[in-house]
């Protein structure tokens, strides 16, 4: 792996040794957390003040459920909320469209970003719902508008849950301030697998069930990966590197006659959607994986799966457009010269699609 170049942190994250270390020092706490002796009191203390560190990153002051990952999360937020019915936007991840078939679904424009119009329509039909909407999209980075849009889904006596998954921890204040629900993943931040969380607002907005997390959950909580999770979000994110080599990405494949996808609204700053017309997406990935590099396609956690885009159709992509678009994702450790060496290969890509195509 040492000559690899992984571009593809969006589906996973690789652990942060701080999340390794504190996972290690987490297998000494082998005693259930629920037990009344010392041995499980000193395993929950442990659990809750992990839970509160995570808490804290986020910047959130409400109540907070660990999970097996934002999926469960999302499962947990639509399926248990207070709310007689659900709503979601038409780019959501394919496990919130999982957790609610029967939802109402919100259009988006030509940049992937919701319709206000649409959010009106679907806001009107009567009961409570509760309206799941991503933060950054995980499959072209576009962002949308927490508290505008928290502001009208309030104003019909809705209930917000966002998707943070993809959201650095405390990047963006408005989603901590305005939403009720927020399902977070731990490998998407560098921390372990199989763990992430439900931050609610308020309890009252949530059915109980099973045993553990405050009987909101069944099963055995996972310490080792609670500890992972909380040394992974205390490690910064530099925000402001990312956005520039994104940047840097975008003028360059432009420059070399791809499109950029969703270049007029505002993305996450290191996620970005590439078409290089005429060359399917399959093909590019395996010149790029041969050359070394990993980049991916499609949403994140299906990126194996190379399915027609149901976040581009909805943005009004042809199936055909859509199957020539890759997704490059970075992360911590990405730097300026691993970015000259993903534009370097993807012009020879341009260069040999071109020829071909002539």
């Amino acid at each position: 792996m040492a000559d690899r170049l992984y571009l593809d942190h969006a589906a996973t994250t690789p652990m942060l040794p701080d999340a390794i270390a504190a996972m290690a020092t987490g297998m000494g706490h082998w005693a259930n957390p629920s037990s009344p002796h010392a041995e499980g009191r000193a395993a929950r203390a442990a659990l809750e003040e992990a839970r509160g560190r995570i808490a804290a990153a986020y910047g959130w002051t409400g109540e907070l459920i660990l999970t097996s990952g934002a999926s469960e999360a999302l499962a947990i937020g639509l399926g248990r909320s207070v709310a007689e019915r659900r709503v979601i936007s038409a780019v959501e991840h394919d496990a919130a469209i999982r957790a609610a078939a029967d939802a109402a679904v919100i259009a988006v424009d030509a940049q992937g970003v919701i319709d206000p119009a649409s959010l009106d329509a679907a806001l009107e039909t009567p009961g409570r719902p509760v309206v799941a909407i991503q933060w950054a999209n995980s499959e072209t980075g576009v962002r949308q508008p927490i508290a505008v849009l928290a502001e009208t889904v309030h104003a019909a006596g809705g209930l917000l849950l966002v998707d943070a998954a993809q959201m650095p921890a405390g990047v963006d204040p408005a989603v901590a301030e305005h939403a009720d629900f927020v399902a977070t993943s731990a490998h998407k931040r560098g921390g372990p697998p199989g763990i992430g969380a439900l931050l609610v607002r308020d309890l009252a907005t949530l059915l109980p069930t099973g045993g553990q997390e405050r009987g909101y959950r069944p099963g055995t909580e996972n310490l080792p990966a609670a500890l992972g999770f909380a040394a992974a979000l205390g490690v910064p994110e530099d925000i402001e590197t990312m956005a520039v080599l994104r940047a840097k990405l975008d003028d360059a494949i432009a420059r070399s006659g791809g499109m950029v996808v969703a270049d007029g609204a505002s993305r996450h700053p290191a996620i970005g959607s590439y078409r290089l017309p005429g060359l399917a997406a399959a093909t590019q990935l395996i010149r790029f994986d041969m050359a070394g590099i990993a980049v991916s396609a499609g949403s994140a956690c299906s990126s194996g799966s190379m399915k027609p885009s149901h976040v581009l159709g909805a943005m009004g992509w042809s199936v055909e457009a859509s199957r020539e678009v890759v997704r490059v994702s970075f992360g911590r450790d990405t730097n300026g010269a691993d970015i000259n060496r993903f534009i370097a290969e993807w012009r020879g890509v341009s260069r040999s699609a071109r020829a071909f195509a002539a």
